[in-house]
């Protein structure tokens, strides 16, 4: 019997499909129930995992970003609770997965790319934040939404993609960069269009506000992209459909497994700094919010101290 239970750290959080609850590295020594935080329940049962046959004590936890059934649309995902539920178990780190559309014809249906910059197209209607609420002003920098030390250590992995027999392509540079639009329809052929004279190079709609939340929370934050589709942009070619994602996620998801095993199993073996040192972001909140304790209602005081229960 799983324990519903767990009482240690977590040093890395995942957030994405199911699929990656099953690698073999991996064994369950906990499934904690969907978790109650001030901003809502998670989307799913939090899952805690340990490297298998190794004398390290590195924990794993993985949420399903849209459910185990996939229930929550991009829109309605609890993005505030599930972010606030790994930084109360205290992870380190939160590494996200998210199926995208090319934006670019050099990245391909099936290569892996690793955003460091995103334009923000959603409408508003996604709660982004844990420092709006009323007697509460807060301004976090994001001018540079992911963790590039994270980026760095991930990319070391690149050749273990594959298409088949042939090898496919991690994208990584300074300037790549994740659109989010709102959805959950897919993109016209005039904002695919758009998207790419703006500057964009692969297109989803999980990222934000995932990568603002993680910010808050002074998580290092790192997404990786994989391409199912060229998005709507190629005039010659049928737009995007749900047939041709499925087709490419398989392939994807064998690939993400892959990749995510490596990841883990590396840090088993030696922890990267950026999860030691907190990747620069370490207090950055309380630099960042300008009411003072003594003006703050109890609820919002109670809300942060679910978050950082030393600094208050």
């Amino acid at each position: 019997m799983v324990s519903e239970t767990f009482d240690g750290e977590v040093d890395l959080g995942i957030i994405g499909g199911t699929g990656l609850y099953h690698l073999s590295c991996l064994e369950t020594i906990a499934v904690l129930p969907a978790m109650e935080t001030p901003w809502g329940t998670t989307s799913s049962p939090i899952t805690i995992s340990k490297v298998v046959g190794h004398q390290g004590h590195l924990h794993v936890a993985f949420i399903a970003r849209h459910g185990l059934n996939h229930q929550f649309p991009p829109t309605r995902v609890p993005f505030r609770a599930n972010m606030a539920a790994l930084k109360h178990i205290k992870c380190k780190a939160v590494l996200s997965f998210s199926a995208v559309g090319s934006l670019q014809e050099q990245i391909k249906p099936r290569d892996f790319v690793l955003p460091q910059q995103i334009i923000d197209r959603t409408k508003g209607i996604r709660e982004s934040s844990y420092l709006n609420d009323e007697g509460l002003v807060g301004h976090v920098g994001f001018g540079d939404p992911f963790s590039k030390s994270f980026a760095k250590f991930i990319y070391q992995f690149k050749h273990l993609l594959k298409n088949g027999d042939e090898p496919c392509t991690m994208h990584f540079s300074d300037d790549i960069t994740v659109v989010c639009m709102e959805g959950p329809q897919f993109s016209t052929r005039a904002e695919s269009r758009m998207y790419r004279v703006l500057g964009g190079d692969v297109i989803n709609m999980s990222v934000i506000p995932e990568a603002k939340l993680a910010r808050e929370c002074e998580l290092p934050y790192q997404m990786i992209c994989m391409s199912t589709d060229y998005d709507a942009w190629r005039e010659n070619e049928e737009p995007v459909t749900v047939e041709l994602v499925l087709g490419n996620l398989a392939n994807n998801g064998q690939n993400a497994n892959t990749l995510a095993s490596s990841i883990i199993q590396e840090m088993a073996h030696n922890l990267p700094d950026f999860m030691k040192t907190g990747d620069g972001l370490r207090e950055s909140i309380k630099m960042s919010i300008s009411t003072r304790p003594e003006a703050m209602s109890k609820e919002t005081l109670d809300k942060l101290k679910f978050l950082f229960p030393d600094y208050w």
